[in-house]
């Protein structure tokens, strides 16, 4: 599966380069009987339906032109925006999250608690500080970055 993905990123960030999109992320898993091939694409201001079939089509010709094929089976290709709540999965992602309202889950809990919701206040190459709500009260919570098992953009209720 990872040599699809490397085939596929490859392929992609030229087309996504020249329109000025950024990929977020790339995913090929196989979900009951079908294959998906996913591509989460976005930009400054937001990606909208039309980009994302520019997109899908391209990706589509380019793949479908390849000889040998890279993904021997048959699958879905679906191209969209990360949505609202996108995953934070790289660097520059973290670096655009500074003082937005963030979700994390951890692998072992701190403070008894492993989910944490709210403002990314500081980001470093080791850990990351987090101000949050608990009954009311504002608190901050310094995380390793190696505890993080999962981090995304969240909306605040």
């Amino acid at each position: 599966m990872s040599s699809v993905i490397e085939t596929v990123r490859t392929l992609v960030m030229p087309i996504l380069n020249a329109n000025h999109f950024q990929l977020v992320d790339l995913e090929y898993q196989k979900e009951g009987k079908s294959w998906y091939l996913r591509l989460y694409i976005d930009k400054p201001g937001g990606i909208d339906i039309e980009e994302c079939a520019l997109v899908s089509e391209l990706v589509s010709e380019k793949l479908d032109g390849m000889d040998p094929d890279p993904i021997p089976q048959a699958y879905f290709l679906e191209v969209s925006s990360p949505g609202a709540e996108r995953p934070l999965k790289n660097e520059r992602d973290y670096q655009n999250a500074v003082d937005q309202y963030i979700h994390v889950s951890l692998y072992q809990a701190i403070n008894k608690a492993k989910v944490y919701e709210g403002y990314l206040r500081e980001l470093s190459d080791t850990e990351l500080t987090l101000e949050y709500k608990d009954r009311g009260r504002q608190k901050s919570v310094v995380i390793s970055r190696e505890n993080i098992a999962q981090a995304r953009l969240a909306i605040e209720f």
